[in-house]
């Protein structure tokens, strides 16, 4: 079950890249972050309220938000800097980056997830997954000859590094949501995590970005930035639910979530008519091929 539940949430993924891109290409990147995580905290606040209001009409349920413990906050809030700190390289990268660029590399954070699965929580994979797991790497490898073609050069564009930061960040948050999955209530750490942020969020906004407004971009309502947040909202509570299975692999599941790239590079090619798109697609199947040893060696 966690392993459909990880594709569901791979397909909501997609579809929140596909926003992103929407929402911060020509526009202001921390206003856009900051109403993404305003109304990811928004989506969340009702079921969070009726939980504390009225308890019995949600408990038993998945979508019960228990109270949490302050101890248990400052773990959250570790999550949110971690998580935080992703977003903010990430969005900036994605702004000045193709689609069908980000996204591969977004493709190769389960492999630091995997390393890391494997050290500190003693996961092993079979051979299929090993199989899966080489042709990301594979896959990122041939990324970066075809990112040539378009004049961006791994080694020396500052936003290739922000997007692999980005990803090194997502992989450590990755593997702290194993732990906090398995200890605390899902739906209390997707609510707290998302209010920190937004918090934090108000201050870069208030203090870092309104006072300098004039002299960047500027920044333009997009009703995709609405898609974010619904979208973002669907593919964590899904993730988090799956995670709380015991059974749960973390370098499997991160693997998978990974697969959103196969929607991202569709909204890459039909909506932003991106290019170099034969050398790209070796790519994509490269990773498309991996996907499948990896349920085969899960299921």
């Amino acid at each position: 079950m966690w392993l459909i539940l990880a594709f569901a949430s791979a397909f909501f993924l997609g579809c929140y890249d596909i926003s992103k891109k929407k929402s911060v290409n020509g526009n202001a990147v921390i206003p856009v972050l900051f109403f993404n995580v305003l109304f990811c905290t928004l989506l969340l606040a009702p079921i969070t309220i009726l939980s504390q209001v009225s308890p019995g009409l949600l408990e038993g349920t998945i979508f019960f938000v228990p109270a949490v413990s302050i101890e248990t906050h400052g773990y959250i809030f570790l999550k949110s800097m971690i998580v935080l700190g992703s977003w903010i390289l990430s969005y900036f990268a994605i702004k000045h980056l193709p689609l069908t660029i980000m996204g591969p590399i977004n493709a190769t954070r389960p492999v630091m997830t995997l390393v890391g699965a494997m050290l500190i929580f003693g996961e092993r994979l079979n051979l299929y997954q090993w199989i899966g797991v080489l042709l990301t790497i594979v896959s990122f490898f041939l990324l970066s000859v075809s990112g040539r073609k378009e004049g961006i050069r791994f080694a020396h564009n500052k936003w290739i590094l922000f997007a692999v930061l980005a990803a090194a960040l997502g992989a450590s948050s990755g593997l702290y949501d194993k732990f906090l999955m398995q200890q605390f209530s899902s739906t209390s750490v997707q609510f707290w995590f998302n209010f920190y942020q937004c918090l934090m969020m108000g201050i870069i906004l208030l203090f870092l970005w309104f006072p300098k407004r004039k002299t960047t971009t500027p920044f333009q309502w997009r009703w995709s930035i609405l898609l974010i947040a619904l979208f973002l909202t669907a593919a964590d509570f899904i993730y988090f639910y799956a995670l709380t299975d015991p059974d749960a692999m973390i370098s499997v599941v991160s693997m998978v979530r990974r697969s959103s790239v196969l929607v991202s590079f569709a909204g890459g090619v039909l909506l932003f008519h991106e290019k170099n798109l034969k050398a790209k697609i070796i790519d994509l199947g490269l990773i498309f091929v991996g996907m499948i040893f990896l349920y085969l060696g899960t299921a």
